[in-house]
């Protein structure tokens, strides 16, 4: 049995919020390149919970979300370059292979480096010539056609929190 409103009243919303900044979101997504590979995938996993602007996912990522409601799915091809930051030259550098573990394998193998203010960026092997080993700082995904895959568990709208 549904309710009837009295005369005058405002209607009912059915709305549901949409996601906005300072939002708290549980979703699911999926990143693949523009080969299909996937780099990245939640479903069939726990979903992720973010707020909106707490550095989870980059602002170009999160720009692709504003405006869905939970329960919406929603797909996009975007430029990893917007995404992530534009792929740069000078993020390729020559580093000496004393620099590296005993196991260095080959090129493709992601290394971790700490910078000298402690922070730990990742790095991906690209050559080795003799005793050098070139490596590539960009983000993984700089450079690159990506099709994100998003599926909104729940919104939680910022001026409801507490």
């Amino acid at each position: 049995m549904t309710a009837i409103p009295p005369p005058g009243a405002p209607p009912a919303s059915d709305s549901k919020p949409s996601i906005r900044p300072g939002s708290r979101v549980r979703l699911h997504l999926s990143i693949h390149l523009g080969d299909g590979t996937e780099a990245l995938s939640t479903f069939g996993e726990s979903p992720l919970a973010l707020t909106l602007g707490d550095g989870t996912l980059t602002p170009g990522t999160e720009q692709l979300l504003l405006g869905l409601t939970a329960g919406g799915e929603a797909e996009h091809i975007a430029d990893g370059n917007l995404l992530f930051g534009p792929w740069r030259e000078d993020n390729l550098h020559w580093l000496a292979k004393t620099e590296f573990p005993d196991t260095l394998s080959q090129p493709g193998s992601l290394v971790a480096f700490a910078t000298p203010d402690g922070v730990e960026t990742p790095g991906i092997v690209k050559e080795i010539q003799g005793d050098q080993v070139r490596v590539d700082f960009n983000h993984p995904l700089s450079g690159r056609v990506l099709r994100l895959r998003y599926q909104i568990l729940a919104v939680a709208d910022p001026a409801a929190l507490p």
